[in-house]
């Protein structure tokens, strides 16, 4: 749903690591607004530094890759959501613990942020396939959890907790879509509001 961008700037730690937030949030602006004028595939990362006027051993300091602007540490917040997934009391329905589990992601992105990343992972190949693989990654992290939870079963081991994180990512990524398409009106809350039906729809059919 969501990564640190675009959120208040912190006002606690090393003079140093708030310099560096506000100089990768800087960057950040450049290159989405350049990714949404011209597309992802289509602008090179020589274009994204001399826009935001940094030299490209500079620009590697703050990102790895190209995907790495759009998704900033988003694809490392599995640990964070599994976190919140334990934290949720063992009675409580597996759908509704994820659902809270998930709702983590929504304090590291803004509305603004949250739509253009939506629309850029929408029309852009690499984008999507960076994507996927930050799901496959938040599934095999959750799915241990999500299946100690379910009890045993008939089913082997492992598959249960597997299917319902898959499920739940589904619904996710089906929430943002219709999201994407009205525009993000609502902002973050409505996008709340589709996950909850669309978990909805598939828990209750």
């Amino acid at each position: 749903m969501t990564t640190r961008h675009d959120r208040p700037e912190a006002t606690t730690g090393p003079i140093w690591e708030r310099t560096r937030r506000r100089v990768r949030e800087e960057i950040t602006d450049v290159a989405l607004a350049l990714f949404l004028d011209q597309g992802f595939e289509n602008t090179t990362v020589d274009q994204v530094v001399a826009a935001a006027g940094i030299s490209r051993r500079s620009f590697f300091r703050y990102f790895g890759t190209k995907e790495d602007i759009v998704f900033g540490d988003l694809a490392e917040q599995g640990p964070v959501i599994l976190a919140a997934l334990e934290a949720r009391p063992d009675d409580e329905p597996v759908w509704t613990a994820l659902r809270h589990a998930f709702a983590v992601l929504n304090a590291q992105v803004a509305p603004r942020r949250g739509l253009a990343i939506a629309r850029l992972v929408a029309t852009s190949p690499a984008l999507r396939a960076a994507h996927l693989e930050k799901h496959l990654r938040w599934q095999e992290q959750l799915a241990p959890e999500v299946e100690r939870r379910l009890g045993d079963g008939d089913a082997p081991p492992g598959l249960r907790g597997q299917a319902v994180v898959a499920t739940a990512l589904a619904c996710l990524d089906a929430a943002t879509a219709v999201w994407l398409d009205r525009g993000g009106k609502g902002g973050i809350e409505e996008l709340e509001r589709l996950y909850d039906q669309a978990l909805t729809t598939v828990r209750d059919s």
